[in-house]
């Protein structure tokens, strides 16, 4: 503690100068916009990634995205957060985006199929291993995949959306819900992906409006 007239040390001063950056670091992750943190409509719990298709991690981690998606039963959010660092990873995310306008299923398909194939594609082999997809799934792929500009607009629109977030690696996984406390959770070990789920599934329920009986007590609701 300082008093008047008396002057602090090198430590103090050091100490005195990591509290005011970890005040300005927490003040800048409270400043993102978290709003689109929610479940779809319709939906009381879900996951939501910011994603790269070129991504070695999200890879890695796609199989247990679509586990979880399957076993409970809940929705998957993708947005791209396609980074600059690589070099195909944009190309691709707009080859997903053309194949999602030939039906969802096929534009998730084209998802995973890239992952599983990330160590086999290249900027220059890009396109033929889009092409190669597109042939088995008996669609064709254009040579003009984006002619006017807007499935690109959607990729920036979500990465643009993750920066707002405060995203700053691939992937991020969040766990959102309808409860009011708690809407989102960060899933920062994937191996806590099912018990963070679970976790929202409860906050969900807490917070769920509970009915009457004839006797005038509240029930929890039957699911």
């Amino acid at each position: 503690m300082l008093t008047k007239g008396s002057f602090p040390t090198m430590k103090t001063v050091s100490r005195m100068l990591m509290i005011a950056a970890l005040i300005a670091f927490s003040g800048l992750a409270q400043a993102g916009d978290t709003s689109v943190l929610r479940p779809p409509t319709g939906s009381k719990v879900a996951i939501v990634v910011f994603e790269d298709l070129e991504c070695p991690q999200c890879a890695r981690v796609e199989p247990l995205l679509e586990d979880a998606e399957k076993t409970y039963n809940i929705p998957l959010v993708r947005y791209d957060f396609s980074l600059p660092m690589h070099p195909w990873s944009f190309e691709a995310h707009v080859n997903a985006r053309y194949f999602d306008t030939k039906g969802k299923p096929l534009g998730e398909e084209y998802r995973r199929w890239v992952f599983k194939n990330q160590n086999s594609i290249t900027k220059m082999k890009v396109r033929g291993m889009s092409e190669r997809f597109a042939a088995e799934h008996r669609v064709t792929l254009p040579a003009f995949v984006d002619p006017d500009g807007k499935l690109a607009a959607k990729v920036r629109e979500d990465y643009a959306t993750g920066e707002r977030v405060g995203i700053d690696h691939t992937p991020t996984i969040y766990v959102v819900g309808e409860s009011r406390q708690t809407p989102y959770i960060e899933v920062k070990e994937t191996s806590q992906l099912f018990s963070t789920i679970d976790q929202m599934k409860a906050l969900v329920q807490a917070d769920a409006p509970r009915s009457k009986n004839s006797s005038g007590r509240k029930v929890k609701p039957v699911q």
